[in-house]
């Protein structure tokens, strides 16, 4: 994360992100895969880790790099694509609102004031059971229901960001500053989806 000052003086927090190239590996049709979507590649593979059926779907694709993540988004039409062509941070403007969908950062085992905000108890002397969770329930079930809040592992999860905002777009570099944080950690793979009106 960073920030910028927009035209009025304003601090504004963003984060950047690395939108590209990505490119056109393959494109999915209603006739023939019985639905519309486009898959795109992103980042780079050296030839040695590339398994062999991945290298002929990337040369099939026409592709003269190899990419490291591959990605399928579902679009209502795919006009306009075509396998091996790149796409760049330009589809993006400012002002755009966007969500964004990424692993948010594992933290292990958790207790539950950390996990799920649990108060806790008190922390006078004499008192022994500080942070530990203490009833589990009624005894009449004799039995924990599924749901209840313990502690246990905490992050590592798929998180979507909705209701964020472009503040810029530098499409030499292909980033993407957009306004706020992101789930995940610094240098992890997101997708950016554009919000449905």
């Amino acid at each position: 994360m960073t920030h910028v000052f927009d035209d009025e003086g304003r601090f504004i927090p963003v984060t950047v992100i690395e939108a590209g190239p990505v490119y056109v590996t393959q494109v999915k049709t209603p006739e023939k895969d019985g639905y519309s979507a486009v898959q795109v590649g992103f980042g780079d593979q050296s030839d040695k880790h590339l398994t062999f059926p991945k290298f002929g779907h990337l040369k099939k694709a026409g592709l003269t790099k190899n990419v490291r993540h591959l990605r399928e988004f579902r679009v209502d039409a795919v006009d306009g694509f075509e396998p091996g062509q790149a796409i760049t941070a330009e589809i993006f403007s400012a002002g755009e609102e966007i969500s964004v969908t990424g692993t948010s950062k594992g933290r292990g085992f958790a207790g539950g004031v950390k996990r799920h905000h649990f108060k806790g108890q008190h922390m006078t002397h004499g008192y022994m059971t500080h942070r530990r969770p203490l009833s589990s329930g009624a005894t009449g079930p004799q039995r924990v229901f599924k749901g209840t809040k313990k502690p246990g592992h905490m992050g590592d999860e798929k998180v979507t960001q909705k209701g964020l905002k472009v503040v810029a777009v530098d499409a030499e570099r292909n980033l993407v500053l957009v306004s706020g944080s992101v789930p995940g950690a610094n240098g992890c793979l997101v997708t950016i989806n554009k919000e449905a009106k």
